[in-house]
């Protein structure tokens, strides 16, 4: 009986001129623009200087963070007012006033003061573009230190050296850590949107009638709504790791096995819900609404942009019912780390007890009249 509910899925996802489109292009869509667009790396700061020494120093300092590629020299003011205005304007984003005798200051008492201002609108940018500027201030501190040790007629200055080890993604490229996230993000769409409207679509049709009068039992049924889905999710899956290769050259550090193995589980889990959220709709309208209010919240509270740490406590609690959130932690982990099975047994226990409530959940809800 199963094979043939499956034929009669295949071919309605064939004959819909639309489908088959759509699951080719959301994962070329999303693969190939999202990592550029959703990157919360801040570059091209607008940066206002204000120059009130005209030494040599300070014109080695504002070259130095002229060429460090996170600011562009927009102006150099007269005075902090001018510049102020050009804030205001939105013509920069950050000034730097440096105080006058600042060479003086610096070589007589080996101290010298800068002031930063940042345009906090955006909290987010003025709080970076202000951390970026106070490393490249530091950096710069000590290359003078450093020649200053070199000078016979100087002391000797103590110097700590840092030398960061970034582990995982050595060069801080952001697209490496937004990539698996983005993969887990289509699947979310692809696998759970597409059985809600599958279901719904039959209802408003009135197929779905000549269904509910079959012998077909309720598990069955459900099963062979899954299936199709739980083939096309993993075809999908399968072409966004190509391209993660080809176009990112981001490969798994870990097993492929495992990201299949672990995905597989995910599949069901969204398709469930899927058809859980079907079962209680009765028109399209109905399904996507409840579908993408759900896939919101899943999104928003799965560490997929911020890291789940810095949410409130209450927000914390939540995100232990999103099985978004263990997924993108298990492509991150096998991605980037290497994981295996048994550094993931949090991860898959939750997985599998979802897709056991969900699927459940849809064959219960599920309404036959025979």
């Amino acid at each position: 009986m199963i094979k043939f509910l499956l034929e009669k899925e295949f071919k309605q996802i064939l004959r819909n001129s639309f489908l088959p489109r759509m699951i080719i292009a959301m994962p070329l869509m999303m693969m190939l623009v999202f990592p550029w667009a959703a990157n919360q790396e801040i570059k091209n700061l607008r940066l206002s200087v204000v120059d009130n020494d005209h030494s040599t120093y300070s014109e080695r300092l504002i070259q130095k963070i002229a060429s460090s590629g996170y600011f562009n020299l927009t102006d150099v003011s007269v005075s902090n007012n001018e510049a102020m205005r050009s804030i205001e304007r939105d013509w920069a984003d950050i000034i730097l006033e440096i105080q006058p005798d600042f060479e003086r200051n610096l070589i007589k008492e080996g101290t010298a003061n800068v002031m930063i201002l940042a345009n906090a609108v955006n909290g987010m940018k003025g709080g970076l573009g202000t951390s970026y500027l106070s490393v490249i201030l530091q950096d710069y501190a000590v290359e003078i230190r450093n020649e200053w040790k070199q000078a016979p007629e100087m002391a000797i200055l103590p110097v700590i050296n840092i030398v960061p080890q970034n582990r995982f993604n050595p060069h801080l490229d952001y697209k490496v850590f937004m990539v698996p996230a983005i993969m887990v993000t289509m699947l979310t769409l692809l696998c759970g949107f597409l059985p809600a409207l599958n279901i719904v679509g039959e209802k408003e049709i009135g197929t779905i009638e000549q269904m509910n009068v079959t012998p077909v039992n309720k598990l069955t049924f459900i099963l062979a709504k899954l299936i199709p889905y739980w083939i096309v999710g993993f075809l999908a899956l399968s072409l966004c790791l190509t391209l993660a290769a080809t176009v990112y050259g981001l490969i798994p550090v870990g097993r492929l096995t495992t990201l299949y193995l672990f995905a597989s589980l995910y599949i069901l889990v969204v398709s469930g819900f899927g058809l859980v959220v079907s079962n209680y709709s009765n028109t399209m309208q109905q399904a996507m609404f409840v579908m993408f209010f759900f896939i919101m919240i899943f999104i928003l509270m799965s560490g997929l942009f911020t890291p789940i740490s810095s949410m409130p406590q209450w927000a914390q609690n939540i995100t232990a019912f999103n099985p978004l959130k263990y997924f993108i932690q298990v492509m991150r982990m096998v991605y980037l780390k290497g994981s295996g099975i048994a550094d993931l047994t949090t991860q898959m226990v939750a997985l599998c007890c979802f897709a056991l409530f969900f699927n459940g959940w849809a064959v219960l809800s599920y309404r036959k009249s025979s």
